[in-house]
């Protein structure tokens, strides 16, 4: 038995609810570091159980789609946004999508690219760039190599392939014909707790001879072809 056959028992999969704590987290994360706009056709690759989807939905966003491979999610994914999800692996949706003629504004990829080993990833940010508009932009979160807390995200699931650092990624996104117009911090905990983690980072970053760019344990990537 494959790990990923498995996977729905070890997410313990259950239908997100958007409420305005997650509203107000994908505002600072998501939504005003792309630029993302109503009126924008965005694509989700590996959208899971739908919240991200949901939040877009909330957002007043209506040319959403959302694909993932598990077939167990048909059932979880909110029934607001159902009718955007279908059930694809990234590279036959791809060439559909090239088939016929979509494009997207937005593709969001969280949690998704370390999934994949650094060849393949590659090829996929080189084949989104097929479907995605000339002014679109590629979002993505990954487990953060660079940080000491990072490693718990990175290596806490067996089906990761590839770790990430920003230079990383922004290697991975010369390579498949982006640049990487910003890496930032994937910030977790309460606005308490985020503060003093602020000050120990700070600590350390005087005490350790090479500090990580981004200390918290995911950080964003936004990509924009060239």
């Amino acid at each position: 038995m494959q790990h990923y056959d498995t996977y729905a028992t070890y997410k313990a999969y259950t239908t997100p609810k958007v409420g305005p704590k997650h509203i107000k987290r994908f505002d600072r994360e998501v939504w005003e570091p792309a630029g993302f706009q109503p009126e924008h056709s965005v694509l989700e690759i590996g959208c899971g159980t739908g919240l991200f989807l949901a939040y877009l939905h909330a957002k007043g966003v209506r040319d959403i789609t959302g694909i993932d491979r598990d077939e167990m999610l048909r059932d979880i994914v909110p029934d607001t946004v159902r009718d955007a999800f279908s059930v694809h692996d990234a590279e036959s949706f791809i060439k559909s999508a090239m088939e016929q003629g979509s494009s997207f504004d937005r593709i969001a990829l969280f949690d998704v690219l370390e999934h994949f080993d650094a060849d393949t990833g590659r090829k996929l940010l080189a084949d989104l760039k097929a479907i995605l508009r000339h002014d679109g932009r590629i979002i993505i979160k990954v487990p953060n190599a660079g940080s000491p807390w990072g490693q718990q995200f990175q290596y806490g699931d067996l089906t990761h392939k590839t770790a990430y650092t920003p230079e990383s990624m922004n290697q991975q996104a010369i390579a498949a014909g982006f640049t990487c117009a910003k890496t930032y911090p994937h910030r977790l905990g309460s606005p308490a707790r985020q503060r003093w983690e602020r000050i120990l980072h700070g600590v350390l970053g005087r005490i350790v001879s090479s500090p990580p760019a981004i200390w918290e344990g995911n950080f964003y990537a936004v990509l924009v072809p060239v």
